[in-house]
C-alpha cells in the first residue's frame, strides 16, 4: 500500500496556476490510470487532469474554484488498497483553508491553514499593470504580517523567475521601509497615472446602484480573463490601425470551383482561413520585424513564425489556437491544421500548448458580418490583422484596353500595430503587400 500524489501539472511555459473546474471523482472513487480526475482552467485554456496511478481517491484538498499554484499537491491516491474500495464520506476543505507545500531557501512552511489574516487580494496571483504577477504563499504571508499593502508589493522590483518577488525582496523592503528608506512609498505609488488593473476595477465598482430597469450579469471567468488582457494591452502599446482593400475575386472563384474536390481528396474542406495565412506568412518574410516583441528596450525578432487565428466559442468568447511553423506547411497543411484547432477549440478540446507561442493574429471580422474592425493586438505581440466581410461591389477595373466597371469581390483589411517599433510606412507596407498577394492569388 502506497499513497501517491497528485500533483497540479505546469500546463505551459507562462503559466503558474491553475482554477479548479470540476472534481470528476470523490474520496473512496476508484481511479485507473490515466482516468480523468478533475477538470482545471488557466488564463489560456481548459484541460482534463488524468491519475498518474490506479487506486482510491484518498483525499481531495481543494474545493472547486480555488486557484492553486502549478506543483501543489490537489490529491492523494491509494494504491494496492483493494479491501478500501468502498465509497468513503468526504468533508471538503473550508473556504479559507488550503494546504500548499512551500519550500524557500533557509525556512520552510509545511502548511498554510486559516489565513484569516490575509485579504482577499492576497489569496491568489494578481495582476499588475504590465502583466499577471504570481506571488508565492510565503511571500504573501510575510507581506500581509508585516503590512505591505497590494499597491505596495506589485512595485516591489522582483529578481526571482520571469520577475517574481522572493522571500529575500519582500525582507529586504520590509527592512528599507522600518529605516526610512521607503517612506510614503504606497501614497506615491498611488498618485502616479496609472491604469488600474482589472481585477481592482471591478471590486471598486461592486457597490454602485442603479436606477431604472437594469439586470446585472455577473462576468463569468473567461469574460474576466479576455477585459483583463485587453486592457493590459491598449496600456502596454500604443495602438495604430492601417485600411485597406483587396480584390479577391480571383481566390473566391478559385474555391468555389475547388472546395468539393479538395474535401473529397484531402478529407478536408478549404476554407479562406488558410489562403489569407498563407498571404500573412508570405509577407512576413519580407516584413520580420512584424514577427516580433518588444522587451523593455529589447526587441525580439521571431524565427519561427507562428499564427494565432482568433476562434469564436460556443458561448461567443474568443480563443486564439495557434499554428506553428505555419512557413513550413502547403496549403493542404495549413487546412487541416485550421480545421482541426477550430474544431477543438469549440468542442473544449484544446491542449494548453495549442494556445502558446504565436508570433502573429489573424482576426476574421467577416464572419460576423463586420465590413472591417480596429483589432487590440495580442500581447506580447506586436500585430494583429483583421479581415472583412467579402462583398460584391462595382468598382473600376484597369484593363490595357481602358477603364471598366465590373462586379468583383471585395474585402476591406485592417491592421493594429505596436507604433513603438512599427513605423507607419512599415505597418501600410506590409498589410498592402497582404492585400496584393490575395488579388494576385494563383492556384
Amino acid at each position: 500500500m502506497a499513497i501517491v500524489d497528485l500533483i497540479m501539472p505546469k500546463l505551459g511555459e507562462s503559466i503558474m496556476e491553475a482554477t479548479i473546474l470540476k472534481w470528476h471523482k470523490q474520496p473512496g472513487d476508484i481511479v485507473k490510470m490515466d482516468e480523468t480526475v478533475l477538470e482545471i482552467a488557466t488564463d489560456k485554456v481548459d484541460s482534463e487532469i488524468p491519475s498518474t496511478s490506479e487506486g482510491v481517491i484518498q483525499e481531495i484538498l481543494f474545493n472547486v474554484n480555488d486557484v492553486v499554484p502549478v506543483g501543489t499537491v490537489i490529491a492523494k491516491i491509494k494504491t494496492g488498497a483493494e479491501e478500501s474500495m468502498g465509497h468513503q464520506s468526504f468533508t471538503p476543505p473550508k473556504a479559507n483553508e488550503s494546504r500548499v507545500q512551500v519550500k524557500e531557501p533557509e525556512m520552510s512552511i509545511q502548511e498554510i491553514k486559516n489565513p484569516q489574516h490575509l485579504t482577499s487580494n492576497y489569496q491568489q496571483s494578481t495582476s499588475n499593470g504590465t502583466g499577471n504577477r504570481f506571488y508565492s504563499p510565503l511571500v504573501l504571508n510575510i507581506a500581509a504580517g508585516e503590512g505591505v499593502s497590494m499597491v505596495e508589493l506589485e512595485n516591489i522590483p522582483g529578481t526571482g523567475n520571469e520577475g517574481r518577488v522572493t522571500k529575500k525582496d519582500i525582507l529586504q523592503y520590509v527592512s528599507e521601509k522600518k529605516q526610512g528608506k521607503v517612506r510614503n512609498y504606497e501614497q506615491r505609488v498611488v498618485s502616479q497615472e496609472m491604469v488600474v488593473p482589472f481585477s481592482k476595477m471591478e471590486q471598486s465598482t461592486a457597490l454602485t446602484t442603479y436606477s431604472g430597469n437594469v439586470e446585472i450579469i455577473e462576468m463569468d471567468r473567461m469574460r474576466k480573463l479576455i477585459a483583463e488582457h485587453m486592457v493590459r494591452s491598449k496600456h502596454t502599446s500604443p495602438h495604430v490601425t492601417s485600411f485597406t482593400e483587396a480584390d479577391v475575386s480571383n481566390l473566391v472563384m478559385w474555391r468555389d470551383r475547388v472546395k468539393k474536390d479538395f474535401e473529397k481528396r484531402e478529407g478536408s474542406k478549404i476554407t479562406y482561413t488558410p489562403l489569407f495565412i498563407e498571404a500573412i506568412v508570405k509577407c512576413i518574410k519580407k516584413f520580420p520585424l512584424i514577427n516580433s516583441s518588444v522587451e523593455g528596450d529589447k526587441i525580439i525578432v521571431k524565427k519561427d513564425i507562428n499564427i494565432g487565428m482568433a476562434t469564436a466559442l460556443p458561448s461567443g468568447s474568443l480563443i486564439v489556437p495557434v499554428i506553428k511553423n505555419a512557413d513550413q506547411l502547403n496549403l493542404v497543411g495549413l487546412s487541416k491544421q485550421v480545421n482541426n484547432l477550430a474544431d477543438n477549440a469549440r468542442n473544449s478540446k484544446l491542449r494548453p500548448e495549442d494556445t502558446q507561442g504565436g508570433t502573429f493574429t489573424l482576426t476574421n471580422v467577416g464572419n460576423f458580418g463586420s465590413l472591417m474592425g480596429t483589432p487590440i493586438i495580442n500581447q506580447p505581440q506586436v500585430a494583429i490583422l483583421a479581415v472583412g466581410a467579402i462583398k460584391k461591389r462595382p468598382v473600376v477595373v484597369e484593363t490595357p484596353h481602358g477603364d471598366s466597371i465590373a462586379i468583383r469581390h471585395m474585402m476591406y483589411l485592417s491592421m493594429s500595430y505596436d507604433h513603438r517599433i512599427i513605423d507607419g510606412s512599415m505597418g501600410a507596407s506590409f498589410l498592402t503587400d497582404v492585400a496584393k498577394e490575395l488579388e494576385g492569388f494563383q492556384a
